[in-house]
C-alpha cells in the first residue's frame, strides 16, 4: 500500500511506504519552526495567564468563590505553558536550542517542573515507549496480565491501589507536582545539572510562593495558586495517561520491539473540540508526536490535513478515553489491555 504525498510536501513526492519507519521521512518536512509563530504562541498563553492571575487576585476581597473559579479556568493556560515546556524540551519550539532550553527552564517555574530533569526523564519515555523491559522512567506503570498474576496478594492490592483512578488522577498529579519534583528521583546519579535544575526550580518556585504569601497572605494561594496548579496538573496527567493507556495499544518484548511501529501504533490521536485542541496545544496528535518529536505543536494540524492515513489513525474521542480509566493490565496475548475484572474472567 502507497500514500501520495501531497502538494505540500513537494520534497517528498514519490509514493511512499505506509510503514512506521516510512513516515518518519515524510513527517521531517513538517520540523522547522517559525520564530514569529513561536514567540505569538507564547505572547498568547503568557499574558492571558498573568491576566487572569491579577483579575483573581483582584476578586478576592469581592467573591473569593468567583476568584477561585478563575483560578480553574487559569489552569487551562497553565496547561498550555507546560505543552509549550514541552516542545522546548524537543528542541522543536526554536531553532535555537539554547533559547529553547531557557524558556523552557523559566516556564518550568510557573510549572513546578524542573526542565532538565523533565527533559531528561522524558527522552527516556520516547526511546523507549512501548518496550516492555524499558518500563517505569516517565510512564504511568502498566504491569502484564501474567506479571501481576505472579504478584503476593500484597503487590496485588498495591498495583491496584496505583491504578485507581483516585490516585492516578486526583492524589497523583499534586504529588508529582508539588512533592516528587522537588527531588530528581531516578535521576540522582546523572550529574550536577540535574541537581542544579531541580533545586534551582525548587528555589524560584519558593520565592514566587513566598511573594504571593508577602503580598496577599494565605488567600491567593489557596484561592488562586493551587487550583490553578492543581487543574493544569489533574489535566496534564490524563492527557498522557489516554495518550499510551487505550484499549489496543502497543507493548512488545525487546527482540520484537521496534521505535517507530511503537511510536506509532502506541499512541493514540484524542480527537478534541477545536478550543480544548487549542488550550493542549495539539498534544492529542500524539502519534505524529510521537514518530517524529520535533515537529513544533503548530504543524501537527499541517500533517493532519496533508496526510488522510495519519488523520485517521489511533482515533479516540472524549466519550471514548473515559473508558480507558479502567484498563489495568496488558495481555499479550490478546495483545490489548485488560480491566481488573476483564483479568479476572481470562
Amino acid at each position: 500500500m502507497t500514500v501520495e504525498t501531497p502538494s505540500g510536501a513537494d520534497a517528498y513526492a514519490d509514493a511512499t511506504p505506509v510503514s512506521a519507519a516510512g513516515w518518519v521521512r515524510i513527517l521531517a518536512g513538517y520540523r522547522e519552526p517559525d520564530t514569529l509563530r513561536s514567540t505569538f504562541e507564547i505572547g498568547v498563553s503568557l499574558i492571558p495567564f498573568a491576566a487572569i492571575w491579577t483579575v483573581a487576585w483582584l476578586l478576592i476581597p469581592v467573591s473569593p468563590l468567583a476568584a477561585a473559579a478563575l483560578a480553574c479556568v487559569n489552569g487551562l493556560f497553565l496547561l498550555r505553558l507546560f505543552c509549550i515546556q514541552h516542545d522546548c524540551g524537543h528542541g522543536s519550539f526554536f531553532s535555537n536550542r539554547t533559547l529553547s532550553d531557557w524558556i523552557g527552564r523559566a516556564i518550568g517555574v510557573l510549572t513546578l517542573t524542573p526542565y532538565d530533569v523533565w527533559r531528561r526523564s522524558h527522552s527516556m519515555h520516547h526511546s523507549g515507549a512501548g518496550n516492555l523491559q524499558r518500563r517505569g522512567m516517565g510512564d504511568v506503570l502498566t504491569l502484564t496480565l501474567e506479571e501481576y498474576r505472579a504478584r503476593s496478594w500484597f503487590g496485588r492490592l498495591r498495583y491496584r491501589a496505583y491504578r485507581n483512578p483516585l490516585v492516578l488522577f486526583v492524589l497523583g498529579p499534586a504529588y508529582v507536582f508539588y512533592v516528587e519534583n522537588r527531588v530528581p528521583l531516578g535521576h540522582m546519579d546523572a550529574g550536577w545539572r540535574i541537581w542544579v535544575s531541580s533545586v534551582g526550580t525548587t528555589l524560584c518556585a519558593g520565592l514566587m510562593v513566598g511573594l504571593i504569601a508577602w503580598f496577599g497572605g494565605l488567600m491567593p494561594l489557596l484561592l488562586i495558586f493551587v487550583p490553578t496548579t492543581l487543574v493544569a496538573a489533574t489535566l496534564g496527567v490524563w492527557l498522557f495517561y489516554v495518550q499510551h493507556q487505550f484499549e489496543e495499544t502497543h507493548w512488545d518484548h525487546p527482540e520484537d520491539w521496534d521505535m517507530h511501529d511503537a511510536a506509532l501504533h502506541g499512541s493514540s490521536h484524542y480527537v478534541m473540540p477545536g478550543w480544548l485542541q487549542w488550550f493542549t496545544a495539539n498534544i492529542g496528535i500524539h502519534h505524529v508526536h510521537h514518530l517524529y518529536s520535533r515537529i513544533p505543536f503548530y504543524r501537527l494540524t499541517e500533517v493532519l490535513r496533508d496526510h488522510a492515513d495519519l488523520a485517521q489513525a489511533q482515533r479516540l474521542s472524549i466519550a471514548e478515553s473515559l473508558a480507558c480509566a479502567r484498563l489495568h493490565l496488558w495481555d499479550e496475548s490478546q495483545r490489548r489491555l485488560l480491566s481488573f475484572a476483564e483479568a479476572r474472567a481470562a
